[in-house]
């Protein structure tokens, strides 16, 4: 590469110095700040004129102008705020929502009330920043209800709520208005599909559209996992994403409420549940008793937890639920939180052995 010029100062004058050559619009920031012993070589746009010669010399106590290879400053990726700067006021410029859920070619965010007649605008910014997007989304309300949906408006780009998703080499159909689905959850899918073990019996109480099953199933051929879900929109996604992954031969699909699949089908049959059903799968714990073979196996169950220590609450609520349905937590195998969802309150999941 060409040498460039460039300012060279004592590295403690280096922030003194950067903030001159920004104000004498001399830096260039394509290039990067080079360190060489304990002087900083700064890249300028060109040698100084007298002018902007007389305000370094009389700003820089020991300075030298020089030339010097540079390579490339790395290209900082726009954010939303970048193109929001003249179309806010710049009180609110800081409360641009930063954390975005991406979700195939949707983005979901959520729009505080203060910028609610900005959410198209911000809509917008979402999409020029981020060129793969098609969709933005903003949340109208909390997740509720039997099949844990929430509501969504679509605040820019293309009127869909339904995407593709990859995640960990796996695909899935996504629809995020008809089956609940988290991008946040995507390592705790992989952490659990890598803790199965060969020549298993997996049963999901809550499978949504198969994040966990189908990782298991991907990962170990010989395994048979179950994915039992109340949601009809939910098992006819998780039906396409069994398909598209090539999982047929271990994953079987059941449409139904957990408790009564369970009573029906699956009684006794598990050497691993998995219970991500957090708002209420304390009050399942039973059925996840039911479904483990008679000597025991593993659960993973997520739980919310508002309190100091959240592990140890998770851990102890899940022993008492199932000493009641005659079982015995004989080890926790891990306990770690998994998210913050609200101030204070965690999402936490642990991995315990029954007996």
């Amino acid at each position: 590469m060409p040498k460039t010029t460039c300012l060279k100062v004592p590295k403690k004058s280096g922030e003194q110095a950067i903030s001159l050559v920004r104000e004498l619009n001399l830096y260039d920031s394509s290039l990067k700040i080079q360190q060489i012993g304990d002087f900083l070589c700064i890249p300028l746009k060109s040698e100084p004129k007298t002018s902007a010669l007389k305000r370094i010399e009389s700003t820089l106590s020991e300075y030298t102008i020089s030339s010097q290879t540079f390579s490339e400053q790395p290209k900082r990726h726009l954010v939303p705020q970048d193109f929001l700067a003249n179309k806010l006021p710049p009180d609110l410029l800081a409360n641009i929502p930063r954390a975005i859920d991406f979700v195939g070619e949707i983005a979901i965010v959520e729009i505080t009330p203060e910028l609610v007649e900005y959410k198209t605008a911000i809509g917008q910014a979402i999409l020029n920043a981020h060129k793969s997007t098609k969709t933005v989304l903003a949340k109208s309300g909390a997740v509720g209800g039997v099949f844990r949906l929430r509501d969504f408006e679509v605040i820019a780009g293309e009127n869909q709520t339904a995407t593709v998703y990859k995640e960990y080499g796996c695909v899935y159909h996504v629809d995020v208005a008809k089956a609940y689905f988290s991008p946040r959850l995507s390592s705790e899918h992989n952490r659990v599909a890598l803790a199965a073990n060969d020549g298993e019996t997996v049963v999901d109480l809550f499978a949504g559209v198969g994040p966990f099953v189908v990782p298991i199933a991907k990962m170990h051929k010989n395994v048979r996992v179950y994915g039992v879900d109340v949601n009809p929109d939910a098992v006819s996604l998780l039906k396409r994403n069994i398909a598209v992954n090539r999982v047929e031969k271990q994953v079987v699909p059941v449409l139904g409420d957990a408790r009564q699949v369970v009573k029906e089908r699956l009684f006794g049959e598990a050497d691993r549940v998995i219970m991500n059903l957090p708002e209420t799968a304390i009050d399942f714990v039973d059925v996840a008793c039911q479904v483990l073979k008679p000597e025991g196996g593993v659960v993973h169950f997520y739980d919310f937890v508002k309190d100091s220590d959240p592990l140890e609450t998770a851990s102890v609520r899940l022993a008492k639920a199932v000493e009641k349905n005659e079982r015995e937590l004989s080890k926790v195998l891990l306990a770690k939180t998994v998210r913050e969802v609200a101030p204070y309150t965690w999402q936490v999941v642990v991995d315990a052995k029954i007996q």
